[in-house]
């Protein structure tokens, strides 16, 4: 670390990041209950599941990263990491919305 303090408290990136991980598993827990075949809702939970929890927050972090070189921002990069789990629950609560 370069010195630079975070606002945001490590417990809540944890929280975002544990809830991001529940809310895109949950609904295959319904689809193999209600009768989906196991090897299509695995297929789709192998897509879908580390895109929300790896790719959003990441390509939030690399956005940051690259507004800290060219931009001259301060911006921490577990600030970055939040905001991205952050939109990821708030895009896979939208989701579930549309479909419940």
């Amino acid at each position: 670390m370069s010195g630079q303090k975070s606002v945001v408290p490590m417990s809540f990136t944890i929280g975002l990041c544990l809830a991001s991980i529940l809310l895109s598993i949950a609904g295959y827990g319904f689809r193999l209950m209600f009768g989906d075949d196991v090897g299509e809702v695995m297929r789709h939970a192998a897509v879908v599941v580390p895109s929300f929890v790896i790719g959003v927050p990441v390509l939030i972090w690399l956005g940051s990263v690259g507004l800290n070189k060219m931009g001259k921002t301060n911006i921490h990069p577990r600030n970055a990491l939040t905001f991205g789990w952050l939109l990821s629950t708030v895009a896979l609560l939208s989701i579930m919305g549309v479909y419940s």
